[in-house]
């Protein structure tokens, strides 16, 4: 060409950042005199789309003038990797947003655990007069999932009727899980059924939600159900209805749907699908069974199989087997709290101090802090939070009066404190004490407390539930006769009349 103006130097850096040549598309972009604003925009693209982040950057800050793609296209790179700080950064610096500006952070926000600043953001959103986009409450309510806020959820879903987005794939994709996740599964389950378009990602989800609450056999009727209506099962799919299975003790279904992954639907296996057949197979204690599938990898176990492994070692008491997939985890992830925790509560439940002190020692000597176990319930329009032997709260001391008072009619029904889940070596009433004091029964108490007489009690806690206090609430339900759901790090319980969902299966 005798002349080349800018559109055709643009044309061509397009062409290579397409066909993913970035190398020949930098080239020409440094050559050009005067750079369109198409021709950046391209060049961050191509950078983005590649997974080189940190060039897009240095491509942007040489930018003398940004428009609005190019900040979009910044803000998304970051929030897509998961680096929410600079994302947060260029949020900030924005000259100004548009509606997709604010989804997209919202989102980010929500899908990378902080929900109340994405919650934070809606609201701030429509106080600057943007009117949300399907899109964006999906966002919100995917951080109304992951808080346990069950009221915000409702509001929004309220929200979305009224300004016409009932039909939004993506929004009924978000409430589906935000109900299972808040437990209340019935209302799962009716949205789906009157969803006007589900796609695989609401099978899924529903799945999933059933599977959490350990509604096993329901989780695989609609699985089959999926199959009949000829939707393809995809490697999500398979990761719900093998969790589902693990949960409900579904050992055989659970064999027959793995299998069916490679040999039907022509999908490899995974290392997290294995995790799920070894948590399968442990938890119904059929340890052989496990130690042969891991055998016959067709790659190394990672940390996943042997925390599967150890979990339900753990479960079951059995001390040898969890001695040897502890070993292979503090080789592995030795900054790990979960691998000396769950080794050291083996220890204690057998009586054996000095190993625990051993492996608290190590735990110490690698500088690896424990993660705190704290519960949270909302009442009266906010999150109450709770830790263990909690002192701050502003009402604590009448918790502890009140539960003072249910223990007492507790006894009467049987109730006996189980002292094996004490962690430390100490006398007997003082080891009564200590476990009394766990968050999760705080945050029952001032939920029985503070909500409305007949109200279910939901609570969250970050770590698995303890053997006492999933056998205290049980009597708790039956005291003051009201239903009572705990959700902890792997599922759901729903206490009611003296007896929980799990079935003690968990």
């Amino acid at each position: 060409m005798p002349v080349k103006d800018e559109l055709s130097w643009t044309t061509m850096i397009t062409g290579y950042v397409k066909n993913d040549d970035l190398d020949e598309a930098r080239e020409l972009f440094d050559g050009m005199a005067e750079k369109l604003v198409v021709a950046w925009n391209a060049m961050i693209s191509g950078y983005v789309h590649s997974a080189k982040l940190d060039d897009a950057r240095l491509v942007f800050n040489k930018m003398r003038v940004k428009d609005l793609v190019s900040w979009n296209a910044m803000l998304s790179s970051y929030v897509n990797s998961g680096r929410m700080n600079e994302a947060k950064e260029i949020f900030q610096e924005m000259p100004e947003k548009n509606l997709l500006t604010w989804a997209v952070m919202i989102a980010g926000l929500a899908q990378n655990g902080l929900g109340e600043e994405s919650l934070k953001l809606f609201n701030l959103m429509k106080l600057q007069g943007f009117q949300p986009c399907d899109y964006a409450f999906a966002g919100a309510i995917t951080s109304c999932a992951a808080l346990g806020s069950l009221k915000s959820g409702r509001q929004l879903h309220s929200q979305l009727i009224r300004l016409g987005f009932e039909c939004s794939l993506s929004a009924g994709n978000a409430l589906i899980t935000m109900y299972g996740r808040c437990g209340v599964v019935g209302d799962a389950r009716n949205l789906f059924l009157t969803m006007s378009f589900v796609d695989s990602v609401s099978w899924n989800a529903m799945i999933a939600a059933l599977g959490q609450h350990g509604h096993g056999v329901q989780a695989v009727e609609l699985f089959e159900e999926m199959l009949k209506e000829g939707i393809l099962p995809d490697r999500i799919t398979f990761l719900t209805v093998l969790s589902a299975c693990s949960h409900a003790g579904l050992v055989e279904e659970g064999h027959r749907y793995f299998d069916a992954m490679h040999d039907i639907y022509g999908i490899t296996p995974g290392e997290d699908h294995y995790a799920r057949m070894v948590d399968l197979l442990c938890r119904a204690g059929k340890f052989s069974d496990a130690n042969d599938m891991i055998g016959k990898m067709p790659f190394q176990p990672g940390p996943q199989i042997w925390e599967a492994f150890l979990a339900g070692c753990r479960n079951h008491g059995n001390m040898e087997l969890g001695i040897q997939a502890a070993e292979r985890l503090f080789e592995m992830i030795p900054q790990n709290d979960g691998t000396y925790i769950l080794l050291s509560n083996m220890y204690a439940a057998k009586g054996l101090w000095d190993n625990v002190s051993r492996v608290r020692k190590l735990m110490r000597d690698q500088g690896v802090k424990k993660e705190p176990a704290c519960s949270w319930v909302e009442a009266e329009n906010k999150f109450h939070v709770f830790m263990v032997d909690d002192t701050a709260h502003p009402e604590v001391n009448a918790v502890y009066s009140y539960l003072k008072q249910l223990v007492l009619e507790m006894r009467k029904l049987g109730y006996v404190p189980d002292t094996r889940f004490v962690l430390h070596d100490m006398e007997s009433d003082q080891k009564e004490h200590a476990i009394s004091t766990h968050s999760e029964k705080l945050a029952v108490a001032f939920g029985l407390l503070k909500l409305p007489r007949g109200a279910t009690v939901r609570v969250f806690k970050n770590l698995r539930i303890c053997g006492d206090c999933h056998n205290a609430i049980k009597y708790i339900s039956k005291v003051v006769g009201r239903e009572i759901v705990v959700r902890d790090g792997k599922r759901f319980h729903h206490f009611k009349d003296g007896e929980c969902s799990c079935r003690n299966y968990w």
